[in-house]
């Protein structure tokens, strides 16, 4: 099976409208900068977006905020990007905040196959109604469902042509376990090598959960909040 394609174009090729999309990296670190782009450019709508946050007004999703490409958000930050507060605010735009950790391990149950599970964070506010609540040792608990996407948008450091991926630092947050829990999972990489050539105690992501993967370019690697000065 053939998984290199030469362009983000390419890669994306069957992504439509109305898909659900996880979209990796933390912040604006390691996020897949050139897919990002490359749906701009198809103009799919209906988008529905998981990811830890809404990126910046314009860059990362910001840019598919811009263009009214993403229908609903399931994020847990979204506090650096005006845009998403205006339709937000105006009710242009669904969004389902979600506490960061509740957020992750929703996706890495979805990537171990286990439905759902019990967690504390959110009992007694708005983010428990509608929920099932349990009781375990004296503690309430509630119930949430693993998290699912069409596709999974991946930025790695390195990965060979097999899908085997690795990823530096911070990265590796949602990135890794977004690449398990899509149906198919889009990887870009800054540096594509020949099967063999990654260290296999390096590996973070198996080349069997990576449907698609290129080398990308022209990566900005933006810093979100720039302080040179206490």
């Amino acid at each position: 099976m053939n998984k290199v394609f030469a362009t983000p174009q390419e890669a994306i090729r069957d992504i439509d409208n109305n898909t659900t999309l996880m979209v990796g990296g933390f912040g604006l670190c390691g996020i897949p900068e050139n897919s990002i782009a490359a749906i701009v450019q198809k103009g799919i709508t209906g988008l529905t977006c998981i990811s830890n946050n809404a990126g910046v007004d314009d860059f990362g999703l910001g840019l598919l905020l811009k263009t009214r490409q993403i229908k609903k958000m399931i994020s847990s930050y979204v506090g650096e990007n005006a845009e998403f507060e205006r339709q937000l605010l105006q009710g242009e735009l669904e969004v389902d905040l979600v506490p960061q950790g509740t957020l992750a391990t929703r996706i890495q149950m979805a990537a171990m196959g286990i439905p759902a599970f019990y967690t504390p964070a959110g009992y007694g506010t708005e983010i428990a109604e509608g929920k099932e609540v349990r009781e375990f040792d004296g503690k309430k608990y509630l119930m949430e469902y693993a998290l699912h996407a069409d596709f999974a948008l991946v930025k790695a450091w390195k990965g060979d042509t097999m899908g085997n991926l690795v990823f530096r630092k911070t990265t590796r947050n949602f990135s890794v376990p977004m690449a398990k829990a899509a149906n198919i999972t889009i990887a870009e990489v800054e540096e594509l090598v020949q099967p063999g050539e990654l260290d296999p105690n390096h590996i973070h992501v198996a080349g069997v959960y990576v449907r698609r993967i290129y080398q990308g370019k022209a990566y900005e690697k933006r810093i979100e909040r720039r302080t040179v000065r206490l």
